[in-house]
C-alpha cells in the first residue's frame, strides 16, 4: 500500500498563555496543503517482530526508533498486540524537516490511519486522534486533515469553514532551522482581541494587516533571511504571506501561478502548488 501524507500550514498563530506544565496554549488554523511525502507499507519477507523503516529523500536526525512513523506503529502494537502484525515501511521524505509544515506528524498520523484499516482495528477517527496526541500536538489534525481551528497546545480541534481552493501556494524554506526553544524565547503570551475564526472570514487581501504569527518578530530579528523571504513573496504579488508554525518555512498565497519562482529563490527549497481544498 502506498499513501501520500501531506503537509499543513498555519494561518495565524497566537501564543495565548503559558501553562503550568511549561507548555503554551495557542490559537491557530491548520490548513492542509498538497506538498507530500510517500509511505509504502509491505509485509516482511521473513519472520520478524515489529517494523523495519527505510528512509529515502532526506537525512533525518536520530535512529529509526526515534522516527514518528515507528513510534506510531509501536503505539498501536502495544495496544493491539494480537492484531498488529510486522510491517516493512518505506518513507520517501519530500516535506522538509524543521520547517513548521508538520511533515513528521503527518507521516505518523497517516501510519495510524493505515494500520487501523490494514489490521481491522475498527477505531473511529476520534479514537485515532486520541492516540495521535501521544505522538505530537499537531498529529491529531492529520487524522481529520481538513481545515481546523486549533487551541490548547494544538490538540483541541474545531472544524472551520474555510477554503483556499483555486489559490496557488508557494512554500520556501531556507537552510536554517529554528528550534522550538529558540522560537519561544521572545514570546509574551497574550489573549487576542478577535479570534482567528472571525478574522479569516474577511477577504484574504485583508489578512496581511490582521492575521499574524507571533513567532515572526523574534525569529525575523535573529534570521533576517527568513524575513526577506516573506518580503520577496509580497513583492512577487502574494495576497498573503506568513511563516508557518515556528518556521523556518514561509509561504505565500497567490491568485495565479508565479513565473520564474525557482530563479527568485535559487538555493532554497521552493515549491509551488495549486490548492484544491
Amino acid at each position: 500500500m502506498l499513501i501520500y501524507p501531506n503537509a499543513k500550514i498555519n494561518i495565524g498563530l497566537r501564543i495565548t498563555e503559558k501553562r503550568r506544565d511549561g507548555y503554551h496554549n495557542i490559537e491557530t488554523i491548520f490548513y492542509p496543503i498538497p506538498l507530500m511525502d510517500g509511505l509504502e507499507f509491505t509485509n516482511p519477507k521473513n519472520d520478524k517482530e515489529g517494523c523495519r523503516l527505510r528512509v529515502q529523500g532526506a537525512v533525518l536526525d536520530g535512529g529509526p526508533a526515534d522516527n514518528l512513523v515507528v513510534r506510531a506503529y509501536e503505539l498501536l502494537r502495544h495496544e493491539f498486540p494480537e492484531q498488529v502484525k510486522p510491517l516493512d515501511i518505506h518513507l520517501f521524505k519530500h516535506i522538509p524537516t524543521g520547517a513548521g509544515l508538520g511533515g513528521g506528524s503527518s507521516d505518523a498520523a497517516f501510519t495510524l490511519r493505515v494500520m487501523n484499516e490494514r489490521f481491522n482495528l475498527n477505531l473511529s477517527r476520534q479514537q485515532l486522534a486520541t492516540y495521535a496526541t501521544h505522538l505530537g500536538a499537531d498529529c491529531p489534525f492529520f487524522i481529520y486533515n481538513t481545515p481546523m481551528l486549533a487551541k490548547g497546545i494544538g490538540e483541541q480541534l474545531t472544524p472551520i469553514d474555510l477554503s483556499l481552493a483555486g489559490k496557488v501556494i508557494v512554500v520556501v524554506k531556507p537552510e536554517v532551522s529554528v528550534s522550538t526553544k529558540e522560537a519561544y524565547a521572545d514570546i509574551t503570551p497574550m489573549q487576542p482581541e478577535t479570534s482567528l475564526d472571525e478574522l479569516v472570514k474577511a477577504p484574504i487581501d485583508t489578512w496581511k494587516d490582521n492575521i499574524v504569527n507571533d513567532f515572526e518578530a523574534g525569529i525575523f530579528a535573529r534570521y533576517p533571511e527568513i524575513a526577506a523571504i516573506k518580503d520577496n513573496l509580497y513583492d512577487l504579488g502574494a495576497i498573503y504571506a506568513s511563516m508557518s508554525g515556528s518556521g523556518s518555512s514561509v509561504y505565500g498565497l497567490f491568485n495565479e501561478p508565479v513565473k520564474y519562482i525557482d530563479e527568485e529563490f535559487a538555493g532554497y527549497y521552493c515549491r509551488q502548488r495549486s490548492i484544491e481544498i
